[in-house]
């Protein structure tokens, strides 16, 4: 015969038990709400309407990207470019022809980062390149699913750096209908996966809580 005691223990049991239930189907529906929230802010990313900084960095993953940079370089609307995250064994020459940008071009204002092997690495490699220049702007050039995290990580390395998001969509991705494409939807889920470890893996010696992470428009 269970005693009063045990029938307390078990009611409390139950009540942990119904507790702890309910905190992690709610931690779940915040996760995944989260995820759409990430999913339609890059979907809706829209270049700035007039991008202008001391300097211009693109993180390396594709053509597109490089490809813009350049050309806003060309436009003036930076005095330098860097180019992060390149190959070692990838020629100025090779980007070059690979963009069909003006030589003349590389010669004077593109320099090639090639230690970076991560967004992390890029920002490092950023960082150091911004202060021997002394540059107090930057305009980001990156893939709009990976200019969240880039620019986590570009605060944390530039904290006093002004930045400008220039993020490059794409078309063959329907980032606009993500919900539609599996393919679009793993990628943007695996994105969201490393902006929260990249987010929330450091904390500030001070504490504070970073600041959430822009999608257009001059930081």
């Amino acid at each position: 015969m269970f005693t009063t005691t045990d029938r307390s223990a078990r009611s409390i049991a139950a009540a942990l038990a119904r507790g702890a239930a309910a905190l992690v189907a709610m931690a779940g529906a915040l996760f995944v709400f989260g995820f759409v929230v990430f999913a339609f802010l890059v979907a809706s990313t829209e270049e700035p309407a007039d991008p202008r900084a001391d300097a211009i960095v693109a993180l390396t993953g594709g053509r597109d990207r490089v490809a813009e940079a350049i050309d806003l370089l060309s436009a003036g609307r930076g005095r330098r470019l860097l180019i992060s995250g390149v190959h070692p064994q990838t020629r100025a020459i090779d980007i070059q022809k690979m963009t069909e940008s003006d030589r003349a071009v590389f010669a004077c204002c593109i320099d090639l980062g090639r230690m970076a092997q991560s967004t992390a690495g890029n920002a490092e490699e950023a960082a150091e390149w911004v202060k021997q220049h002394g540059f107090t702007s930057l305009i980001v050039v990156t893939s709009a699913y990976h200019m969240p995290r880039s620019l986590v990580e570009l605060d944390r390395a530039l904290p006093e750096v002004r930045k400008v998001p220039f993020a490059v969509s794409r078309p063959d991705l329907n980032l606009e209908t993500w919900y539609l494409h599996p393919a679009t939807a793993k990628l943007l889920f695996g994105e969201y996966l490393k902006y929260i470890v990249a987010r929330f893996a450091h904390q500030a010696p001070t504490g504070a809580v970073w600041q959430t992470a822009r999608l257009s428009g001059a930081a």
